[in-house]
């Protein structure tokens, strides 16, 4: 019996790739819901034919406005997941046989899907980013994530109906990925196929980087303000006036805000550090998340502190890399101050 769950695709000026896309997933589940975010191609048409219902959204807002069109119609139609597909053809529909066996042996998790273990098909500037991203949002979930950035993943929409989704753009995703953690629900993986389209994807590797790391940092920044002065606090987030959600009520605080705990990471950390360190007498097991971890505030203070120097390698690296010069310093950079520390706790599932 086939659980009860759909796929739903987000697509913009897709149509070369979507009616494949939607085929493909067709033949793994019985019903495909694609949100057509204002395209001005035939994208919808096309979809439409392929067997899809078909949302148009007019004019274009974004994925993350889509995804959570796409769920709160799956949910209305009665839907307890949702697989998320990018239409642009870098997820195998295939790999589909994989979430639903991994949902069949848990299925309250969220699945996300990983592309890490196969490092070599990554552009290795988008790997490495990829790397630091997950560093953070790891912590920020309380549990490693291995792929931060892959959208293809199932989602229990039992969990979504819990969070108060506050981003837009690709930034949507992550900030799922964090609230949810954060409020303890498990999160595995699933390897998938890694798939770089040519021209397809509509993400901007600097700007929309950039909109990601202003929203995580902000994010974490309330998360360890929280768990520094309250005792055992891990789970920090709540759907119910989050100081964080907040802020984010109003346009010009919300980017004051994410502009101030960016400029002010590096202070922070060590302020956060010496909470850490010296506040246990008065207020015992805060910072719960790091303690469990077993390697102290420090390390994550000298990751925090080694970013500019990462930002400095990848500069001196790209100009060498112009006269024809290789360098690997920046990985092993990378690899030493964003390390794994979650090795003993990974949930991958197939």
């Amino acid at each position: 019996m086939l659980p009860n769950l759909c796929v739903v695709i987000p697509a913009y000026n897709a149509s070369r790739t979507i009616g494949e896309v939607v085929r493909g997933a067709a033949t793994r589940v019985r019903k495909v819901i694609v949100a057509d975010d204002g395209s001005t191609d035939d994208t919808g048409l096309i979809a439409a034919a392929a067997g899809a219902e078909v949302i148009h959204i007019t004019p274009n807002q974004g994925k993350g406005h889509a995804l959570k069109v796409l769920f709160r119609t799956a949910s209305a139609q009665g839907y307890d997941a949702a697989i998320s597909m990018d239409a642009d053809g870098q997820h195998d529909p295939e790999d589909l046989a994989q979430f639903l066996a991994a949902h069949d042996h848990s299925p309250a998790s969220i699945l996300v899907g990983t592309r890490m273990r196969e490092q070599h098909k990554i552009p290795r500037a988008r790997y490495n980013s990829m790397h630091i991203a997950r560093f953070y949002i790891s912590l920020a979930a309380n549990q490693f994530v291995e792929d931060t950035q892959c959208g293809y993943r199932l989602y229990p929409l039992s969990i979504v109906q819990q969070l108060n989704l506050v981003t837009g753009k690709y930034v949507t995703e992550t900030e799922l990925l964090m609230k949810a953690g954060d409020m303890g629900h498990v999160i595995r993986f699933v390897k998938v196929r890694t798939i770089y389209a040519d021209g397809g994807s509509h993400f901007r590797p600097i700007t929309d980087v950039t909109l990601i790391a202003a929203y995580v940092v902000s994010y974490v920044h309330v998360k360890w303000f929280i768990e520094g002065v309250t005792s055992n606090h891990p789970n920090t987030f709540s759907p119910k006036a989050y100081p964080r959600d907040v802020i984010s009520r109003h346009r010009v605080a919300d980017v004051l805000f994410q502009c101030l705990t960016a400029l002010t990471a590096l202070p922070a950390s060590v302020l956060f550090l010496v909470e850490y360190a010296i506040l246990p007498p008065l207020i015992p097991m805060n910072f719960a998340s790091v303690r469990k971890l077993g390697c102290g505030f420090s390390r994550i203070t000298l990751a925090t502190l080694a970013l500019p120097l990462v930002l400095i390698v990848a500069s001196v690296e790209k100009v060498a890399g112009g006269v024809g010069l290789r360098s690997t310093v920046l990985d092993r950079l990378i690899t030493n101050c964003f390390p794994d520390l979650w090795k003993a706790e990974q949930t991958t599932t197939s």
